[in-house]
């Protein structure tokens, strides 16, 4: 039986893939730079964490896998995204997002940032 070892690192190997530094966080009140929604950040993947099939479908301007993904409530809407964080700006009207789901995350609003709820992030 062979012993196993880590491999150690030589000169000029990268290593493993570093994740990327999230510019935005949970409670954030953003807008889609490409479609114009706002919109309040829920969670934050380091890199894209969805499909294949999703991407290839959905991601037609193909932004990177490796940097941060968020998902968030839209809005005057129901639903939720899924967005490169290359497509993320900050939000200009300072108000909170209305969206049916909002307390499900969010105890409140103040400094133009939705309070994350006791015991979540």
């Amino acid at each position: 039986m062979s012993e196993s070892r880590e491999r150690s690192p030589q000169a000029g190997d990268p290593g493993p893939p570093r994740e990327a530094r999230a510019r935005w966080s949970v409670g954030d009140v953003i807008r889609h730079q490409r479609f114009g929604y706002r919109g309040v950040i829920v969670d934050v993947d380091p890199v894209f964490a969805g499909s294949d099939e999703w991407y290839d479908q959905v991601a037609r301007s193909r932004p990177p896998r490796d940097a941060p993904w968020y998902h968030v409530l839209v809005d005057g809407q129901q639903h939720a995204t899924y967005v490169a964080e290359r497509h993320i700006g900050p939000d200009a009207e300072g108000g909170p997002v209305r969206h049916p789901a909002i307390e499900d995350f969010f105890d409140g609003f103040a400094d133009g940032r939705h309070l994350c709820r006791r015991g979540m992030h």
